[in-house]
């Protein structure tokens, strides 16, 4: 039997204010004046965030355009820019939430490695590191600070650049920067943290390294979503640490039905990840009893409204872009329902759950 042996962060700070720090972080990273390049949130355009940055030489601030999850395209698009405009750069720093930390490890793995990130969405098909690459999360939930993927979409399918050299190399989890979430944003990215915790905790691949990180994870979630009745700094430093945790643990298992699922979603609809999760939470009663019940009294202690009927009106060339979409996450269904999944989880089964969505 092998086991994974997988590569995490190099390295992690954690605390208030640690942002602070980002100058002195970055000094031993700079190559020359190749600049480091900020890829920033658009959330964050004319916010007070912008005028922390330490811009240092030709240093450059893109606004990452998140509206929509990260496509290959959009990759692509950056990393020939900024080949064309400076040769080659110190570093890429992706501070937002998921979508632009996402974004910015895929940019970095593309700014070393030949043809679209297209070619490279599946798992251990990158060949070269990118350049150095720091995450810094504003938001708390997905993970992706610690992942070993870049979820993108691309022409054919929504899959990650699932790779050892996708990790970042840097991690600043500095829980402040996440003190002006909007509340409905905060919620559906805290609750893809806690479903990647029911997911990974009640799958086959499941594992005590996994399961360590998993149940923390769980805890803090409900900790802030079950528990507290205001939103307080703690909350802000428990969902930092619970992201963290439950990145972790998946590194070492795996999601599930509620993933798999919102995969479809997204590649068609563009529904963002935490939200998907949400909806398709939702109605997994089948497959996460407990679980279930505990996110429905989430979402209504947390007064939050779950988007209903999303696919009420699509075709059925839809309906079959989204079932392939789904049915191709294999390792997904795999640890969910373990090595004959394809006996229970039919195209009939999942157009069903669709319908419901």
């Amino acid at each position: 039997m092998s086991f994974r042996n997988f590569k995490m962060v190099s390295y992690v700070v954690f605390g208030r204010a640690s942002f602070n720090q980002l100058d002195e972080i970055l000094a031993p990273q700079r190559k020359g004046d190749a600049p480091m390049i900020f890829l920033v949130d658009h959330f964050f355009e004319g916010k007070p965030l912008l005028n922390r940055i330490p811009l240092r030489g030709k240093d450059k601030v893109i606004m990452a355009e998140v509206t929509y999850e990260p496509k290959t395209t959009q990759v692509d698009a950056l990393a020939k820019l900024l080949k064309e405009e400076f040769g080659s750069v110190s570093g890429i720093i992706g501070i937002g939430g998921g979508s632009t930390m996402d974004l910015a490890k895929a940019v970095s793995l593309m700014m070393t490695n030949p043809g679209s990130s297209a070619d490279y969405q599946g798992w251990d098909l990158v060949q070269e590191p990118g350049v150095y690459k720091v995450g810094i999360p504003t938001l708390s939930g997905t993970g992706a600070e610690v992942s070993r993927t870049t979820v993108l979409t691309g022409p054919t399918r929504k899959l990650g650049m699932n790779s050892d050299f996708t990790p970042f190399d840097q991690i600043v989890l500095d829980p402040e920067l996440t003190k002006d979430a909007p509340a409905n944003q905060r919620f559906y990215t805290g609750m893809d943290c806690y479903i990647h915790c029911i997911e990974s905790l009640e799958g086959t691949y499941l594992n005590e390294f996994s399961k360590s990180y998993g149940e923390k994870a769980l805890q803090l979630c409900q900790k802030v979503f079950v528990e507290k009745n205001v939103w307080d700094d703690e909350c802000d430093d428990q969902l930092m640490m619970a992201s963290y945790a439950g990145g972790m643990s998946i590194a070492y298992s795996q999601v599930g039905v509620a993933h798999a699922v919102s995969y479809g979603l997204s590649y068609l609809l563009g529904t963002k990840h935490g939200i998907g999760n949400c909806i398709v939470m939702n109605h997994l009663e089948e497959y996460y009893p407990a679980g279930v019940k505990e996110f429905k009294y989430m979402v209504e202690k947390n007064k939050i409204e779950i988007p209903k009927g999303i696919c009420k009106g699509l075709g059925e060339e839809d309906f079959e872009k989204m079932i392939n979409v789904s049915m191709g996450m294999k390792p997904l269904w795999e640890n969910a329902l373990g090595k004959d999944w394809e006996k229970i989880m039919t195209r009939e089964k999942l157009r069903a759950l669709f319908d419901k969505l």
